[in-house]
């Protein structure tokens, strides 16, 4: 389905990207981290005899900047740097196995940075070994890392397909030499052909793109020649982001020139373009950002209503927990919220005297409870119904969003709950705005918390 221009041009305004419910900006600084280990402790207990943990790793060393990144990274061509960082994030880990009654199954694991391959494959292995050592893997795990085609190699997929890993995501981002001379990040397609050659060829099940849209110096011609040599490679699942431009708290950003920038126009043809080849080419639209092709385990979980979001983005596995160890790395316990320190000073500080490096988190209540479900119901089944006790706050602040998304065939609904139209599947960030109270009340206080455009 070809969306209208003027459609994604009224719903191309701030909204988050829901990773978590309350949102980020929305938490609080200096949380009592006592009361966070006695929420985690709690909460480990049910969730790991459930379905086991999550846990997400950030290794945050890359050995040039990407000017274009927003991510927490840390520019070094030191390797010893492995070391330190590998027994810091073994001791927060050790931290976290004292509040711990037993030992946690590993359901879920994911390795991102940073550039994850920037460890080596034994710095890597020795790191995971102690880990494991603590846990218990479940039978249907699912463990992935996101690699550098520039610096992935054979050893790394093979060392990491040997301790389990079944999948991995490679950056892209584009293939035009110009755009790729801009962000600092010189990638041939060679390269990329190269390890996703290596990880079939190892057996990987599932090899992934990242690709972004509104990068300076796109143009229609580029963005096109990137995306049908990505789909000549079959990967499994592409990940199609909006460039997001946050010059104030990614510093990387001031340095290329902001009119080479591609026009809000430009960027929302980019984003169609984009999107009718990926269709066009076998690719099912997830949402938020996500395609995958009809084998893929996503495009499964999907399908059959079982697709589940956090902050590692689009998943298959329902753990209620996830925790995340390393600078900067976000827990979520369900009902609550921690983020470690952003700096590796403090971080290191924290975790060198025997403490959790929690910076700001958030304990939800019970409406926060609530609107986070409708939140995940809309994004990851597209549909959801409304508690009954929930009426009143749905009356003042919800169902006048949903007014006006049925106006433009988005959803449909009624006080018992609402559908995602096919439609509607493009602006999945948008509907889900209708519920994230904090945003909206935010909004009636004239309060401007700064997210990225949808689009």
């Amino acid at each position: 389905m070809q969306v209208s221009f003027d459609l994604l041009n009224k719903y191309n305004v701030p909204v988050p990207r829901y990773t978590s419910y309350p949102t980020v900006p929305y938490w609080n600084e200096n949380i009592a981290v006592t009361e966070w280990q006695q929420v985690f402790a709690k909460q480990f207990l049910t969730c790991n005899k459930v379905d086991g943990i999550s846990l997400y790793l950030h290794l945050p060393f890359c050995e040039k900047l990407c000017t274009y990144c927003g991510c927490n990274k840390k520019i070094t061509t030191n390797h010893d740097v492995e070391d330190e960082y590998s027994i810091a994030l073994i001791k927060e880990w050790k931290l976290y196995l004292s509040l711990m009654n037993e030992r946690p199954v590993i359901r879920e694991l994911h390795i991102g940075g940073g550039t994850p391959t920037f460890f080596s494959p034994e710095n890597l292995k020795k790191l995971l070994q102690q880990i494991f050592d603590d846990a218990i893997i479940h039978p249907q795990h699912e463990f992935s890392f996101e690699g550098h085609p520039n610096n992935t190699t054979e050893a790394h997929l093979q060392t990491l397909f040997d301790l389990g890993f079944k999948r991995v995501s490679f950056g892209v981002q584009d293939n035009d030499a110009e755009v790729q001379r801009i962000i600092n990040r010189i990638q041939p397609i060679e390269n990329v052909q190269r390890v996703v050659e290596l990880s079939r060829k190892i057996g990987y099940q599932s090899v992934n793109f990242d690709l972004i849209y509104g990068l300076p110096k796109q143009s229609l011609e580029s963005m096109e020649k990137t995306v049908l040599q990505s789909i000549s490679l079959q990967p499994d699942r592409v990940a199609f982001y909006s460039y997001a431009h946050v010059p104030w708290t990614s510093r990387g950003q001031r340095l290329f020139d902001e009119n080479d920038l591609p026009s809000t126009d430009t960027k929302m043809k980019l984003y169609q373009l984009g999107k009718k080849l990926f269709t066009e080419n076998g690719y099912s639209d997830i949402g938020m950002d996500h395609f995958a092709l009809p084998h893929d385990d996503l495009f499964i979980a999907r399908e059959e209503g079982w697709l589940h979001r956090n902050f590692m983005g689009y998943t298959t596995q329902h753990t209620g927990m996830l925790l995340g160890l390393g600078v900067s790395s976000i827990s979520d316990a369900g009902i609550a919220f921690a983020q470690n320190h952003k700096t590796i000073h403090d971080y290191y500080e924290a975790i060198n005297n025997n403490q959790l490096s929690i910076t700001k988190g958030y304990f939800l209540t019970e409406e926060d409870v609530a609107f986070k479900r409708y939140i995940l119901n809309v994004s990851c089944q597209g549909k959801t119904l409304f508690q009954q006790q929930h009426l009143e706050t749905l009356r003042e602040y919800s169902f006048p969003e949903l007014e006006k998304l049925e106006a433009d065939a988005l959803i449909e609904w009624n006080e018992a709950g609402l559908q995602v139209t096919n439609l509607g599947r493009h602006f999945i960030r948008n509907i889900c705005k209708a519920f994230d109270l904090h945003l909206l009340r935010s909004q009636v206080k004239d309060e401007k918390p700064k997210f990225s455009k949808a689009i």
